[in-house]
Formats: C-alpha cells, structure tokens, sequence
C-alpha cells in the first residue's frame, strides 16, 4: 500500500512545489506585525501587545473550540492530508476506509444496524462477571471499561515493557464536571445525551436509567484521582502480583477481566491511581447489573456515533457542543480526513513528509536541536539550586537524551489491517483491535526506542519521560512554529522554545525522577528539591492568581510542570539565540532589536482565541495554561524581555526582579 501511494505522487516530482520557500509565511521575516494591538503597552499585556488587533478581527470558526496559531496549523496540515487521501484508490487502505466514512448513502442506509449486535450482546450478559470479561474484550474491540489499561515502559525497569492500570469509567472529561457547580450545563447536556441514547436503542425507561447512570459516573468521579495527582509519577507506580490485586481489590475477577482483553501469563502489573481501582472495583461490586449495562450502552453509543448515521452524529453533537462552545459540526471531509489519519497514521505519514518536509528542514532543525541542547547544558552549570554531583547527573541525562526530528526511521507495517470501503462501522472496530494488537505485541518484550508515540503530520511535540527522548513531529516543523525562510530569531523564538520546552521537561518536578536510563530514581539531593520547590513555588502563586475565565483560576499544582517548561524553553531558546550570533550584535531588522523580533515570534506561537466553555474544559483537565498565559507567565519572569520593551514598575505583569521565579 505505501509503495501505490509514493509511486501515484512521486516526492521527485513535486518536491519543487511543495518545498519552495522564498519568502517567510507571516509578515516580511516571519511575524504577522498586523497582528499587534500598539495601544496596550507590553508590561500590561505581552499577548495583546503581541496579537490583539489579530483577537479582535478573527472570528471563531462555527466547527471549531478555539482559533489561531495551533488551527491554523492542524487545519494547514488537514488540506495537505487531503490532497492525499482524497486521490487514493478505494482498493487501498487509505482509500477504503475514507470512501467507508464519506458514502454518506451507504451510512444512513445501514443506520443502527451493526450497533444493535454489540448492544445485543451487552444485554445478553447475566451476571457482574461476564460483565467485567465485556470490559477486557472492550480494549480490542466494542463498549467503555472503569479501567484503563495501558502498556508502556515499567518505570523501575525502564528496558522492558509492563501493564499499567488505572481509573477510568467517565463519559465527561474531568471528575470535576461530576463535582463542581461551575459544570452543571455540561453535566445536563450529557444526562440528556445519556438519555437520548437509551431511548434511541429501544430502552424500556431510558429516563430513569440516565439518571442512574449519572449518579454512578458521579460516584466514580467521587473516588477517581485529581488531574494534579495524576502527574505524580511516583504516587502512579504501584507495583502488584495479580495475587495481591485480587485481594486488594477482590470484587473484580481479574484474571478473567485480562484474559478477555488478550492478556494471559502476567504475575505483575502497575497500578496508577491506585486507591481509585480499589474503590471503582467496590462500586462496580455494589451497582445494579442494569445500571453497569445502561452505562455501557450509553458510552457505547458515545463512542460509535461519529460512525452511524446522521440522527446519532446530531446527538451527539447536541452534548458535545456544550463542552466546546462550537455552534457547527466540521464538514464531513474534515471528519474522514481525521478518521484516516488516526486509523492509518504512518501508512499516511510516509507520502506527507515526502511531499512536505524536505531533508534540508531536517538538517536545519536537528542543528537547532543541538544549539538547544547546548544552551540547556550551560544553564545547568549555573543553575545556583543545583549540587555539584546533581549537574553532573543532569549533564549526563542530557547528553544521552535521544533526538528524534520528523518522521521515524522505520515505518510501521499495517498489513495485517483489513478494511472495507463499505464497511464504516466495522473499519473503526477493525482498526480498535488491530491497535490494541498492536500494543499487546509489546507486552513484557524490551523497549523499542525507535517507535512513535505520535505520526509525522501530528502538529505537536512531545519528552519521551521513560525513554529520555525528544520527539518533533513534521507537522508542528511549519509557519509560524518554524519557518526555513524566516528570520532566525523567529525560529528561536517560535520552535525554539517548543525544543526548550520539551528538552527541560527532563529536570523538571517529575523529569528529576526519572535518571538517564529512564528509570524511576529520584536523582537530585534533598537540598537540591527544596531549592528548586522555593522557586517552582514563586511561579505557581503567579499562576494562581491568574483568571482566564471570570470566576475560574488557574491551577498552579496542575499546570507547574508545563509552566516550567514554558519558562525554560523561553530561557534556553534565548541563550541559544544569542548564541547563534558568535559574538556579533543582532542585526536591526525593520527597526527592531533581536530580542524584540525573539520575543514577538514566541508570543505569535501561541496566539489563540478560545470560547469560554473550551477554556473551562482545558483548565479543568489539562496540565498546561491557557495560551495567553503562556505568553504572559514566561515572559514576565525573563530579564532581557523587560530591556527589550521598556517594562517598567507600574505596568500591570511588571514584577520586581526579586520576586521573578529563578528555576533556570
């Protein structure tokens, strides 16, 4: 299949199109100047000083939470992938399965059809343990489970994979949205989805049994862990022999439970939140068998319902959009073009970055890399929190972090996928057990170092923890992140401090458990952790205090480790920009300093404009800040950006030089 797919658009002959690169994208050397709001003055709001005139004249898409540097990447990256799969043959993989979701016809033609044999069977099930055999078979195939289960490196033995389990069972995105007031019209939004789904699949009371369903969910996210615990990778490595799983938590058949999900032979597994199993077990012990079958069948319906026909996908949306604040459903291309690239990630990997990610942009970021991770040693040489003997462990950490820049070495085979370009549903459900196959391929075997947790055209990045490494997708290697054409302060600026970012995620409140090899050790003296939790403590009161949305703060405990990283990667992307000139001043370009262009460039990276319901649910569940804090918390804790823009007391993010967090 990939050999079609690079012999129908050969990379030589269109490499010339797809590669050129004159002129930068934004403006004249890589910033959208249009985009600032001269009447705010820097100390008072760097983001709006930044991109306000660009906040004030964009609307938010109707089929979209939010807008700005990140969409319009994703959104970039969508139209190329669609020039890619659109023109696949329907005897292809990619061609299969995206003519399966855009037949339209077809769909609506089999309706409910293939749905009502899994929800047959749910219904089939008599007793609490063919019930938990429903949820292990879940993980390769239909229907939710109160657990996760996840396979990745064993945190204490950082060579070999192992089986990590943890809460699960929420159909909303936080347990917050159970407890707090704040969420009530998403929490009514999702009952009256709950009860939609009943009633569309013929249940006898589907009202009253919404309602049960919700107090359970509720009574899971009573006992489930916090986002800001879950960081904590030491309160989430609970080694256990299924012996003393069993007694811990004897209300669940475990071995039955792992069997039906493919797992046999294993003595031991890692529990995450630890006490959470425990107590979901205890509830799934003491609820109703109709009740646990009522919530499997409506987080069945939520999870198959992109797949069905119009009357479950408008349902569906009818709740989702109360979490995003979006007004309009993306267009059904949009949705395919996601279904393909989520199911067939490399197969489509493989042709982008042939056409859009020439080898000189490799070599050109691999060189940024290096210069960052430079500049990241040096700041460990001074860092005045830091023992002797930890700079020399945090040196040797970094000097064997693995750079991973584009698109993996070896690609994966998906040969072993069948898909039907009549067969929508169960495409989605052959691709489920075909990853979930693929993920047990690894179980108890050595680590591949070389694998991907994310495909070449996902607009992000990522710090591989376990594995020490850093990874840059071909996606996120784009205008505004980074531009071959653009001035070189603006790459610092931009990409820079995303490889800052992800390179300081090592020694940060979670990084310095984990050593060089990967493995769980604390490797910093005691000293050594009150000197940087003094610091780190001065940049989570900042964050704090800070409100988004109008009654809703910042959580500092949660979103610490990114903050840091965001600061780090500022610092680190700074030095190593200054760096890069060897010693000759930055040249003045259209009547602006190098630091001026350097700092502008990191606040263009993360303009964005975001409903207020979207806000919300970032800030409940994600551990990193509101984009517009992203730009303000770093900045005003960085000496140089005050000389660059004449901040001063009195400004509103001014702060004193003894009160800036000193971390790196």
């Amino acid at each position: 299949m990939r050999i079609f797919l690079l012999a129908a658009v050969s990379a030589a002959a269109i490499s010339g199109a797809a590669f050129a690169a004159d002129k930068p994208m934004y403006g004249t050397w890589g910033v959208d100047l249009t985009a600032r709001d001269l009447a705010v003055k820097p100390g008072d709001d760097f983001n709006k000083f930044a991109n306000g005139a660009w906040e004030k004249r964009t609307a938010i898409p109707a089929d979209q939470a939010s807008a700005g540097v990140g969409y319009d990447v994703y959104n970039r990256s969508q139209d190329q992938l669609r020039t890619l799969i659109e023109t696949a043959d329907a005897s292809t993989p990619i061609g299969a399965l995206y003519k399966s979701f855009t037949d339209e016809a077809k769909v609506e033609q089999v309706d409910d059809a293939p749905l009502k044999v899994d929800l047959a069977a749910i219904q089939a099930i008599s007793s609490k343990a063919e019930l938990a055999k429903a949820m292990g078979r879940a993980h390769g195939g239909f229907g939710p489970d109160l657990f996760s289960l996840d396979i990745y490196a064993d945190a204490r033995t950082p060579e070999i994979n192992t089986l990590y389990i943890g809460q699960s069972g929420l159909g909303l995105p936080d347990r917050d949205y159970y407890l707090t007031d704040g969420f009530k019209p998403q929490l009514d939004a999702y009952k009256a989805f709950a009860e939609r789904a009943l009633e569309m699949t013929g249940h006898a009371d589907p009202a009253k049994a919404a309602a049960d369903v919700i107090a359970f969910e509720t009574a899971i996210a009573k006992v489930s862990w916090p986002v800001a615990d879950r960081r904590d990778i030491e309160k989430s490595y609970n080694p256990v022999t299924l012996t003393e799983l069993q007694a811990y938590a004897p209300e669940v058949p475990w071995a039955d439970y792992l069997a039906a999900a493919g797992i046999t032979g294993r003595d031991q597994v890692v529990l995450g939140e630890k006490t959470a199993v425990r107590d979901i077990a205890k509830l799934f012990a003491a609820t109703p068998l109709e009740t646990l079958k009522a919530w499997q069948t409506v987080q069945g319906v939520q999870e198959m319902s992109p797949y069905l026909s119009k009357r479950f996908v408008d349902s569906r949306f009818e709740y989702v959009k109360v979490l995003s604040g979006q007004t309009s459903l993306r267009p059904r291309w949009k949705r395919g073009v996601q279904l393909v690239d989520g199911s067939l990630g490399e197969v489509v990997g493989q042709t982008y970055v042939a056409k859009y990610f020439p080898p000189s942009s490799k070599a050109q970021m691999v060189e940024l890399i290096a210069n960052l991770k430079i500049a990241m040693a040096e700041r460990i040489q001074k860092a005045p929190w830091m023992a002797p003997v930890t700079k020399q462990a945090a040196l040797n950490k970094l000097s064997k972090m693995t750079v991973m820049v584009g698109y993996p070495d070896k690609w994966r085979d998906y040969s072993g996928l069948k898909l039907d370009a009549g067969d929508l549903y169960g495409n989605v459900r052959r691709s489920g057990a075909f990853e979930w196959a693929y993920a047990l391929s690894d179980l108890g075997k050595p680590v591949d170092h070389a694998k991907w947790g994310m495909t070449p055209q996902t607009v992000n990045a990522y710090n591989g923890g376990l594995e020490n490494k850093i990874v840059f997708p071909a996606g996120i290697l784009q205008a505004p992140y980074f531009d071959p054409a653009a001035d070189p302060a603006v790459n610092y600026g931009a990409i820079g401090a995303v490889i800052g970012h992800e390179i300081s995620h090592g020694f940060d409140d979670q990084g310095r458990k984990i050593d060089e090899t990967g493995k769980l050790r604390d490797w910093w003296t005691a000293e050594d952790a009150k000197r940087f939790d003094s610091q780190a403590a001065v940049l989570g009161a900042q964050y704090d205090a800070y409100e988004p949305v109008p009654g809703m703060r910042i959580n500092g405990q949660l979103t610490m480790g990114e903050n840091i990283a965001d600061l780090a990667g500022l610092q680190v992307a700074y030095d190593a920009y200054h760096a890069s000139l060897k010693g000759k001043p930055a040249p003045v370009v259209a009547g602006m300093t190098g630091d001026q262009r350097f700092f502008l460039a990191f606040a263009q990276a993360w303009r964005d404009k975001s409903r207020p319901d979207s806000l919300k649910q970032q800030m409940a569940s994600d551990p990193h800040a509101p984009s517009n804090f992203r730009v303000i918390g770093p900045t005003r804790n960085v000496d140089p950006w005050y000389a660059a823009f004449g901040v001063k007391p009195g400004d509103k993010f001014y702060l004193p030089p003894e009160k800036r967090s000193r971390i790196w």
